[in-house]
């Protein structure tokens, strides 16, 4: 009994001593600054290997203007060029009045990332529709749609805030934003998930069939994974006082939730910077002419 009585006691303090780590981080304004300055440096990064890889592509194939490769690429250094500025200037933005400024200078980046990658579902959507002999005039317009349709009803939101502080709008609005993550999600799921079955089709002996099934196959994993844990951690936001993401104090937090984008970006231009332009043109009469076999 006295043994047992020792080992809660040495897990109570242990459990005490990691709470106080935490606490301790989160309340330190050395490390508050810390994390984000780095995390302003990693966005930073992806940002130039973004605008890099924009240029190459450039030089490379201009005679194509701009293709849906070009657009994501320049997509990506402006969101992750936004997200860094804001993250060196991240004490700054805290202090901005009125409070809506700050969750626009926040959340504004979210809404593009949101854009840049509808953008490759949109790509693989037309692909599978092609693929099919399935028309895909409807799709672009969609594309459009469904984005100003978003950005209307969160701009309307910050409006209203800017106007009167309501907290219950302020719930509704991170809602929002998990449920425009949960519907990128899906969406990768859906037209990911039918690429991935349909290209597992071609014969074996297809050139680029293996490659072109594994790239597929990891994007649509870690694209999906990346919406669902945002639109998770967005959940918590929403109704957490102690998961708010919009505060200084919470850098660790932010440090896991904004590495999750990170490692999302930097994957997905790793994979871009290896498919060639012709490749990405010529890619829908590639699946239509197997499918035909």
């Amino acid at each position: 009994m006295e043994s047992y009585r020792v080992d809660v006691a040495a897990i109570a303090y242990k459990l005490k001593g990691t709470t106080n780590w935490w606490r301790d981080i989160n309340g330190s304004r050395l490390w508050q600054d810390h994390i984000f300055h780095i995390l302003a440096v990693l966005y930073g990064l992806v940002a130039a290997v973004a605008l890099v890889q924009l240029i190459r592509i450039q030089i490379r194939v201009p005679e194509y203007g701009w293709t849906t490769q070009k657009v994501f690429h320049f997509l990506n250094f402006l969101v992750n060029g936004v997200r860094a500025l804001v993250f060196v200037f991240r004490r700054s933005v805290q202090n901005l009045h009125p409070e809506i400024v700050q969750h626009i200078l926040l959340d504004m980046p979210s809404l593009a990332f949101f854009t840049t990658y509808a953008l490759l579902i949109l790509f693989w959507a037309e692909i599978y529709y092609q693929a099919r002999a399935v028309s895909t005039d409807g799709l672009r317009p969609s594309f459009f749609t469904i984005n100003a349709v978003i950005y209307t009803i969160q701009i309307a939101m910050w409006l209203i805030l800017w106007w009167k502080y309501i907290p219950v709008l302020v719930i509704l609005s991170k809602m929002f934003f998990a449920g425009v993550s949960l519907f990128a999600a899906l969406g990768f799921l859906l037209y990911g998930g039918r690429l991935f079955l349909m290209l597992q089709r071609f014969p074996v002996e297809s050139k680029g069939r293996r490659k072109k099934l594994q790239e597929v196959g990891y994007v649509t994993t870690i694209c999906f994974t990346c919406f669902l844990v945002r639109c998770i951690m967005m959940c918590f936001n929403a109704f957490d006082k102690g998961a708010d993401l919009d505060v200084l104090n919470h850098p660790i937090l932010n440090l896991i939730y904004y590495l999750v984008s990170l490692m999302n970006g930097f994957f997905m231009l790793l994979i871009a910077s290896k498919l060639d332009t012709h490749v990405q043109i010529q890619c829908g009469s590639f699946l239509t002419h197997f499918i035909a076999i």
